[in-house]
């Protein structure tokens, strides 16, 4: 399951859906939150915020791909992602990985796989606000370096 939202998620609702299948023996998951990028005014992490935004088709497009290749590499039942878009605050959670299978290397191993996809090839773009004013987000060269591992 994929899904791009602006609502909020459950962890609890999203961990249950991958314990349906009776040979999973491993669920490995992650949650991602917005950690306080702020760091110069703590007294103003009510006003920052992120801003999300996707191309909607290719996100989920991008996403079911990621998917489809961790299926390949692992033997796994479920794979659920969820990611916010829109304005997200500050410790709010912002994105789901949760992957289950029968042993718990594969679990791991694959929900490592997906973060890092998706954090450095799904179509999201983020936005600092703070203060009114707003800054992109350029990607990280830790992230692609992160998949280097994958190859």
């Amino acid at each position: 399951m994929i899904k791009v939202q602006q609502d909020d998620f459950s962890v609890d609702q999203l961990y249950q859906a991958l314990c349906d299948n009776n040979q999973t023996g491993a669920v490995a998951m992650f949650v991602g939150r917005v950690r306080d990028f702020n760091e110069n005014d703590a007294q103003n992490t009510d006003e920052a915020l992120f801003e999300l935004e996707h191309y909607p088709g290719m996100t989920e497009h991008n996403l079911q791909q990621i998917v489809d290749e961790a299926h390949k590499r692992w033997d796994l039942h479920d794979v659920q992602v969820v990611h916010r878009v829109g304005q997200i605050k500050v410790l709010d959670q912002i994105v789901f990985v949760g992957v289950s299978s029968s042993h718990r290397a594969e679990a791991f191993l694959a929900c490592d796989f997906v973060m890092d996809y998706l954090k450095s090839r799904a179509a999201f773009w983020k936005k600092e606000i703070q203060s009114g004013k707003g800054e992109w987000v350029c990607a990280k060269e830790s992230d692609e370096q992160s998949l280097e591992r994958w190859s």
